[in-house]
């Protein structure tokens, strides 16, 4: 198997663990301020296993400017974790994944801005389709959802950002060195506030309540962290920021199918949030078949 395909095939793996993230977004009963917290504390744990292979890459690029530039990133990720689990507490999972669809629209944009490379206009296209399909969905849901998809949107810009940054730097350093640093780096950054957070909001628990908590948080951070989060990362050395965001477009499906499995959340949704989600497949699986045809033509896609 080619690299190319073996990336498409981790990608595809990585989205459903993304899309499990927010099932156990919803399982877990702390707010989302502790929930990213223990998120990227077991995680950072997790590297220790890789500790000598992360020593040594941080030796050979020998860089402090590089490393700021990561853990810069892994703050980025903890402030989107925790507005994209603010997003499922305001409202329900499958509508914070569906924001996160937005991705693809602000990947279009930010991609040649920030890479100083050529806008191209048939991902603009497909990246404004999402547009509509969001507008049905936000039209298909209560009102008091709609904070829940704003924080939800800010999240799905900040993890378009970060996405971009690291498809600048990833073959500067390995995948699990790069996970590594800028997740302890955000976990780092969040225990900031932890204080103000015992002191501020005292009638919320901070620790897991439950055995059923402890390891929600565990295959959260292990399996939809630690292995995604790698495997997104190295995929990208292979596939463009755009292909894998928009990819990234179907974590909504998955979850949404997950979530009215679990959580019966098909009641609380019209048909209009259903024409919403075609559309959005709609560009996610006509971005590769469109990027074909235009490469037999000779077009540069």
């Amino acid at each position: 198997m080619d690299e190319i395909k073996k990336a498409y095939l981790e990608l595809h793996l990585t989205v459903f663990l993304f899309g499990f993230t927010g099932i156990l977004g919803r399982l877990i009963s702390l707010e989302e301020l502790p929930l990213v917290w223990w998120r990227m504390f077991f995680t950072s744990l997790s590297f220790l296993v890789f500790l000598p292979t992360i020593i040594r890459a941080i030796k050979k690029v020998n860089d402090l400017k590089f490393i700021g530039h990561l853990s810069f990133i892994g703050i980025l990720v903890a402030i989107h974790w925790i507005f994209f689990f603010g997003s499922i507490k305001y409202s329900n999972v499958s509508i914070a994944l569906i924001c996160m669809s937005t991705t693809t629209f602000f990947t279009s944009i930010l991609e040649p801005i920030m890479t100083k490379s050529k806008f191209n206009k048939y991902e603009i296209g497909l990246g404004l389709l999402i547009i509509p399909g969001i507008y049905l969905i936000v039209n298909a849901i209560k009102v008091e959802y709609i904070f829940g998809v704003f924080i939800g949107i800010i999240g799905a810009l900040l993890a378009t950002i970060f996405s971009i940054m690291n498809k600048k730097i990833i073959n500067r350093i390995d995948a699990v060195s790069i996970t590594a640093i800028e997740l302890s780096s955000g976990w780092a950054f969040l225990s900031l506030f932890i204080p103000f957070y015992l002191i501020y909001f005292d009638d919320q628990p901070f620790l897991p309540t439950s055995w059923e908590d402890l390891v929600y948080l565990l295959i959260l951070s292990l399996l939809c962290t630690t292995l995604a989060f790698i495997l997104s990362i190295r995929i990208l050395k292979y596939l463009s920021a755009f292909t894998v965001n928009l990819t990234i477009s179907l974590e909504p499906i998955y979850a949404i199918i997950m979530a009215f499995i679990l959580f019966q959340e098909n009641k609380e949704l019209n048909n209009n949030f259903y024409w919403g989600a075609i559309i959005i497949l709609v560009a996610v699986f006509g971005h590769p078949v469109l990027k074909r045809i235009l490469k037999k033509r000779g077009i540069e896609a």
